[in-house]
């Protein structure tokens, strides 16, 4: 089946956009990758790989292209050999770090009265 068909964001097949959202950052490293673009603002993409050395560069380039796709993260080429690649959020990709911080408070708070 073509990805455009199983894909919420493409065919509308969706209760509740939330599930768009959720779409858009499910994925073992995608969170990870915004958060490290917030924090360092432009990132390489061995800087990537040193930062989640268990990621394979397979997975990385996968996961990158969904993010740039959706257009959360855009990429720049520089004319150089060899290549140099950097990383960024978009406008549209930072404003998903106030739902993230929301997200690490819950899950802090959750920690917490799960232990007591």
């Amino acid at each position: 089946m073509p990805s455009l068909r199983k894909n919420k964001i493409h065919c509308e097949n969706y209760k509740s956009e939330i599930e768009i959202t959720l779409e858009l950052i499910s994925g073992k490293w995608i969170v990870l990758l915004i958060v490290l673009l917030w924090e360092e603002k432009v990132v390489r993409f061995n800087e990537f790989r040193k930062s989640f050395p268990e990621i394979t560069q397979k997975m990385l380039s996968q996961q990158l292209r969904k993010l740039e796709e959706y257009k959360i993260v855009e990429k720049e080429v520089y004319p150089e050999v060899p290549p140099k690649v950097e990383y960024r959020l978009t406008k549209q990709g930072e404003e998903l770090i106030p739902i993230l911080e929301h997200m690490q408070l819950w899950g802090q708070k959750y920690l917490e009265n799960r232990v007591k």
